[in-house]
């Protein structure tokens, strides 16, 4: 196969009146998978090296095309293994496009996998700093904002113990907490309200639509919830087997969506 062809660009000025947030122009994005089932690493580099591993492509995403304005708040739908992940990611920057264009004007605060760069040998309070200068927060910020991510997260009994003792709701708080204690200027969540109790959930919900009423903030939001996509969304985009299959308002996205199962 050759070479990706893909770009992706992030320009750290948010976008002004005139200009899209995000920009997805023909993106498809390429992956090879092994054809045959591998054991092991030593099996794997045998076959390598005499030239006997073959793979497969395939494609999760074929030419997809949609625009984004800021403080628009979008919402993409699709069932399980559709591409709403992946599209998630490239925009995030977590991967670069097999083919096509992604342009993201403004600083990201991905919710795409709660607890990634977490270590869980560590307390909860060593990884807030340590989570928070990857999202690009410096030890002052950290310091000042520390009491508010704890009051957030309501783990304020358990910061000092290691992450490896909490359960997988409550890294996901404190995730949410770090991620989302200064505006982004683009917010992007996955499935991220479907981890933790009701509570906690409707508290997440909540920020994200503060948010969402500065109306500086652009918002993607993925969910398996349709009703929590209309509740919160204005806008969808329906991806279905990589395809781009519809974009338009929120309530005929949705229904369309569901007619596919009637």
């Amino acid at each position: 196969m050759a070479a990706p062809t893909g770009i992706y660009r992030q320009f750290n000025e948010p976008a002004q009146a005139d200009e899209y947030a995000i920009e997805v122009n023909d993106v498809t994005m390429i992956f090879n998978m092994a054809s045959e089932q591998l054991n092991n690493l030593k099996e794997y580099f045998i076959k390598l090296m005499r030239h006997e591993l073959f793979f497969n492509e395939f494609r999760a995403l074929k030419n997809v095309s949609f625009k984004v304005k800021r403080g628009d708040v979008v919402g993409l739908v699709g069932t399980n293994g559709s591409g709403k992940s992946t599209m998630l990611k490239i925009i995030a920057g977590v991967l670069e496009p097999s083919e096509g264009t992604c342009i993201v004007r403004g600083n990201i605060a991905p919710l795409i996998e709660l607890g990634a760069g977490f270590d869980m040998e560590l307390t909860a309070r060593e990884n807030i700093y340590l989570n928070g200068s990857l999202l690009g927060y410096t030890k002052q910020f950290i310091d000042e904002k520390f009491d508010e991510i704890v009051e957030f997260a309501e783990l304020r009994d358990f910061v000092d113990m290691p992450l490896k003792n909490y359960s997988s709701g409550m890294v996901a708080r404190i995730a949410f907490a770090i991620a989302t204690v200064t505006e982004p200027d683009i917010l992007i969540v996955d499935e991220t309200l479907s981890v933790g109790d009701v509570f906690f959930q409707n508290k997440c919900e909540e920020r994200i639509k503060h948010f969402i009423e500065s109306g500086d903030v652009t918002v993607l939001f993925v969910s398996h919830s349709l009703e929590q996509v209309e509740r919160i969304c204005k806008r969808a985009v329906w991806i279905e087997k990589g395809d781009l299959r519809m974009d338009g308002p929120v309530e005929e996205v949705c229904q369309a969506y569901r007619n596919q199962f009637a």
